[in-house]
């Protein structure tokens, strides 16, 4: 898109540049943590455990002069489930779709064989390259050197940045070094908007997300939240959010709903509160837990549960 500016005494022009980058990585480099740095909202659920990420995520970088839609992917690994078949698939048919791939690796460790696997996808891959090393809080200047040496040896990246999500420094660069390859284009996005997620997804994702924080071993991955009602009461004094959370094994409803109900309790007042913050408005949330056998392995349950 280009916009023409009169004067006076000459025409300027300023060409918007507009496009799609994919942030993509192995399980728990910080894929999420950076796109929420990026936009400075939090768009995307955040964990330390693995796979927290099951979808495709967009977040909206909006300036007068350009657009860059970061699509936060499920991370790259080997799948032991037709969930992970799907995330999986998810992350290689987004480095298809878009005008440049960042490649987020953990400054603070050497290339693994999850590291090299996704390299070579990579070297499949049109779109230019960025590597983004992560984590430099955690690093020595003499790892970060060899580290970075090492991946560069295994792809054709156009630059390398170094940088921490979690601290938001360093993210600049990396985002000079986008908009320079960005091509000319419109706006896809109206200028307020953040994430093309609709809401009953980011409420079931911040709700998975407070279980998760609050649960261990096995119990994050078999986690699925659905909102099964969304509505505001007719006096427009509460949301009523019924969300129902379901797990794979009847063992595991008593680790969520935890001594008491304490579990569940903590989990929805977390999840209330930044619902609040989040929609504006007084909330009503109802969570019930059931149980929905191997549902990670059955196809007409991840249909349902919004999964490819």
């Amino acid at each position: 898109m280009i916009l023409k500016l009169s004067c006076p005494d000459k025409e300027v022009i300023i060409i918007h540049r507009s496009g799609f980058v994919a942030l993509i990585g192995r399980p728990n480099v910080g894929k999420s943590t950076l796109l929420n740095a990026l936009v400075g909202e939090k768009v995307a659920i955040m964990s330390d455990r693995p796979q927290t990420t099951r979808n495709q995520i967009r977040a909206v970088l909006t300036r007068s002069e350009y657009q860059i839609i970061f699509i936060d992917t499920p991370g790259l690994h080997k799948p032991k489930h037709l969930l992970g078949t799907s995330m999986v698939q998810t992350a290689r048919t987004t480095m298809d779709e878009v005008d440049m791939v960042c490649f987020l690796v953990e400054a603070d460790q050497p290339p693994g064989p999850g590291d090299r696997y996704i390299a070579e996808i990579l070297n499949t891959v049109n779109s230019p390259l960025f590597l983004v090393l992560n984590k430099i809080d955690l690093a020595s200047a003499e790892k970060l050197a060899g580290y970075s040496e090492r991946y560069r040896q295994m792809c054709s990246f156009k630059a390398s940045f170094a940088l921490s999500a979690l601290k938001k420094t360093n993210l600049e660069p990396l985002v000079e070094a986008v908009l320079e390859l960005l091509p000319a284009g419109p706006q896809f996005y109206p200028p307020d908007m953040i994430t093309d997620q609709p809401e009953k997804f980011i409420a079931a994702e911040i709700i998975r997300e407070k279980v998760i924080h609050l649960t261990r071993q096995e119990i994050p991955f078999s986690i699925a939240v659905v909102i099964e009602e969304m509505k505001v009461r007719q006096d427009g004094d509460l949301l009523d959010i019924r969300a129902e959370i379901f797990v794979e094994r009847k063992s595991q409803v008593g680790i969520i709903v935890g001594k008491g109900g304490s579990l569940l309790k903590e989990a929805g007042t977390r999840a209330r509160t930044e619902l609040e913050a989040l929609f504006g408005q007084r909330i009503f949330l109802d969570l019930r837990v059931k149980v929905k056998p191997d549902w990670r392995n059955r196809e007409e349950e991840l249909r349902r549960l919004g999964f490819s």
